[in-house]
C-alpha cells in the first residue's frame, strides 16, 4: 500500500505550519492511520542572520503557509487532513487534491534522495548534464548532505569553480 503514497501539499494559516503538522501526527497515531499517512513535513533551511552586528543561525520555513504530507489518498485520509485545526485545505482543486510529481518533490527539497558517489575530492570528473555537459574538471569540495559538488573547470583559459548536483558528474576512468 505505501507504493500508492504520494506527496500532497496542505495550505495552512500562516505561522501555524508546525502546529498543523504536530496535530496531524497526533491524529494519525490516535486513529492508527500510520499505513495511510506516512510522513508529515514542514521543509526548513538554516540561514545565518546578521542583526546589530551579531550573527546567529536561524531556522526558516522554505514554504510558509504550507505543510507536505505523504499519504495514500482515500476519503478517510482526506477527511482527517481537511479537519485538522489550522488547515485551510489541500492545494489543488477542492474536489480532488493533486499530488506532487517526483520531479517537484526533488526540486522542492521535500524528500532527499541519497546518491552514491564513486569519486572524492581531487578526482577528475566529467559533467554529464546541464549547460557544461562534457566539460572535465577536478572535484574541489564534496557536500553529500546538501547534494552538491564543487568542480573546478577550465573555461576560456581560466579555472572556474562550478557548483553541481551530485548526480550531474561522473568519474573519469584512468
Amino acid at each position: 500500500m505505501p507504493d500508492e503514497a504520494k506527496w500532497y501539499v496542505i495550505h495552512t494559516y500562516s505561522g501555524y505550519e508546525n502546529k498543523v503538522a504536530s496535530n496531524l501526527r497526533t491524529t494519525v497515531e490516535n486513529r492508527n492511520l500510520q499505513d495511510l499517512i506516512l510522513e508529515v513535513k514542514v521543509p526548513t533551511e538554516t540561514v545565518t542572520e546578521v542583526k546589530d552586528d551579531k550573527t546567529k543561525e536561524v531556522e526558516r520555513k522554505l514554504y510558509p503557509g504550507y505543510v507536505f504530507v505523504k499519504m495514500v489518498y482515500t476519503d478517510e485520509t482526506w477527511y482527517v487532513v481537511r479537519n485538522i485545526r489550522g488547515c485551510t485545505g489541500f492545494v489543488g482543486p477542492s474536489s480532488k487534491p493533486v499530488p506532487l510529481s517526483d520531479a517537484e518533490v526533488v526540486r522542492m527539497g521535500v524528500e532527499t534522495r541519497s546518491v552514491e558517489v564513486s569519486y572524492s575530492e581531487g578526482d577528475t570528473v566529467r559533467i554529464t548534464e546541464g549547460p557544461l555537459e562534457d566539460f572535465v574538471g577536478v572535484v574541489e569540495e564534496l557536500i553529500t548532505d546538501k547534494n552538491y559538488v564543487r568542480v573546478t573547470v577550465s573555461m576560456f583559459g581560466r579555472e572556474t569553480p562550478v557548483e553541481l548536483e551530485l548526480h550531474q558528474v561522473e568519474p573519469i576512468e584512468e
